[in-house]
């Protein structure tokens, strides 16, 4: 992909400084929270992303408090170096890659969960917590932290805001965005601010949470956050398999059910994606038909029978050649563990470029088909799985190692981006824009919105130096 950082507006930073910036930051970071050998630093420069460039960064910093990142943003800026905030690396857009002559600054070490407090149903923790650790830690309170993007197990809550991450309980119980209600934010200057609230309500001023929920290190970056939590969520009451020979039947039954209840869970997986899994760990899943669709219903006891009930009868009349419900938890487990699987399944099968389209529900069937024409229109192997229940799917082309191949895929995902925003959709659904999508986002936006959020990313940071080449450009 052409999104070469080298080629975007960057700042002007003389060599020279270099040394300079990194004796001041020696006078209150301690020797192991700078590291400047580029074998680790290469470690440290880039996230999940496929087809994109990355840089080598002059450092990498560990900060271990808010304290830390307010001193380091404050020399950066007056030094105009550019920083490029980090979690755990699992992004998927290429937003944590590093720019030339960058600091790149990772919050791994600030892990601590600083609160749950089981009587406002709130958490505030640093930005290096693990989704799952935090998870687990409210339920020790009979809370829950519902988002679960499918890197709940490595990937940081700071990383999951950054870019406003989602996952298969999307459906049900939302994105990211939903469950932040206050952020310490470090300016690009090194001033710290404490944005949002702590109440269930409150509209006093705009909503600057908001703006940073998503902006992937563009505007400041967190070093503490606010999180609502909800009663523990129940237990799925079973799993639901269904497998369809059509893709239109498919796309029925993902209508009907979205209008007939809300589910917890609703994933699809293609026949391409479906071999994939079954080549790298067998299950005895199908692998001769369209699609499968996944669903889960976690409502108490009958409830949650009847509304898998009701779904079963939904796939049936969609014309579901099989329709197989596990109510036995080991199997359930495994059925989700195979949708869990799909993109390290197809990964085996080559270098993949992994696209992140989101289409209105009532859309899946097309986009799905138009993945389909794509794929053989370039002749090349395109996995498609994703969320049924919010229309976010995820066709990953398995690289070919020819220039031709390559070039036939780059225009391949240009042309699945494209038809996602002709039938309504947008070029991100949840991984977000970083450098993959970047130039794709004047299409979508158009040049009034691209121009408005220039302006709201200079107000925040006048230098530009906070991941100056993602997002928007100066």
């Amino acid at each position: 992909m052409n999104n070469d950082p080298s080629t975007q507006t960057t700042n002007e930073v003389t060599h020279s400084n270099h040394s300079d910036v990194l004796a001041e930051l020696a006078q209150f970071l301690d020797p192991a929270s700078i590291i400047t050998d580029p074998d680790i630093t290469s470690s440290y420069s880039s996230d999940h992303a496929t087809g994109v460039t990355v840089g080598k960064p002059l450092a990498v910093l560990l900060p271990k408090s808010t304290e830390d990142v307010s001193r380091s943003l404050a020399i950066a800026h007056r030094y105009n170096i550019p920083v490029v905030p980090r979690g755990a690396g699992s992004g998927l857009a290429g937003g944590a890659n590093a720019i030339d002559g960058s600091l790149v600054m990772s919050l791994a070490r600030m892990t601590k969960i600083l609160e749950i407090d089981p009587i406002n149903f709130i958490a505030t923790v640093e930005p290096g917590v693990i989704n799952k650790d935090l998870k687990t830690e409210a339920e020790r309170f009979g809370l829950s932290y519902p988002p679960d993007p499918a890197s709940f197990s490595f990937s940081t809550v700071g990383g999951n805001i950054a870019t406003n991450a989602g996952g298969l309980c999307c459906v049900k119980y939302g994105v990211t965005r939903d469950y932040v209600l206050g952020l310490e934010v470090v300016m690009a200057d090194g001033t710290v601010m404490n944005l949002g609230r702590r109440t269930k309500k409150g509209v006093a001023g705009l909503d600057l949470t908001g703006l940073i929920v998503g902006s992937e290190g563009t505007l400041a970056v967190i070093t503490k956050a606010t999180l609502r939590l909800v009663r523990q969520l129940p237990k799925p009451a079973g799993t639901l398999v269904a497998v369809f020979n059509s893709l239109t039947s498919l796309g029925e039954a993902i209508t009907e059910i979205s209008k007939s209840c809300t589910p917890s869970l609703l994933e699809v997986m293609d026949d391409t994606t479906l071999a994939a899994v079954e080549k790298m760990t067998p299950m005895g899943l199908h692998s001769s038909i369209a699609a499968m669709l996944i669903a889960q219903s976690d409502l108490d006891g009958e409830a949650g029978v009847a509304e898998l009930d009701l779904i079963k009868s939904i796939a049936e009349r969609s014309q579901a050649t099989e329709v197989y419900l596990a109510t036995d938890a080991y199997e359930a487990d495994a059925l989700l563990q195979a949708r869990r699987l799909a993109l390290r399944a197809l990964e085996r099968l080559g270098k993949v470029l992994l696209d992140d389209v989101c289409v209105p529900t009532s859309r899946i069937a097309e986009m799905m088909a138009e993945i389909s024409a794509v794929a053989e229109r370039y002749s090349l192997t395109i996995g498609t799985f994703g969320h049924g229940g919010d229309g976010n799917l995820h066709p990953t082309i398995v690289m070919p190692t020819d220039d031709a191949g390559k070039a036939a895929a780059e225009h391949a995902f240009s042309e699945m981006v494209g038809r996602a925003i002709a039938l309504g959709g947008t070029i991100s659904g949840e991984h977000g824009v970083g450098l993959l999508k970047k130039r794709y986002q004047d299409i979508e936006l158009g040049d009034h919105q691209v121009k408005l959020i220039a302006e709201v990313k200079r107000a925040f940071d006048p230098n530009w130096i906070l991941n100056p080449t993602k997002l928007v450009d100066q």
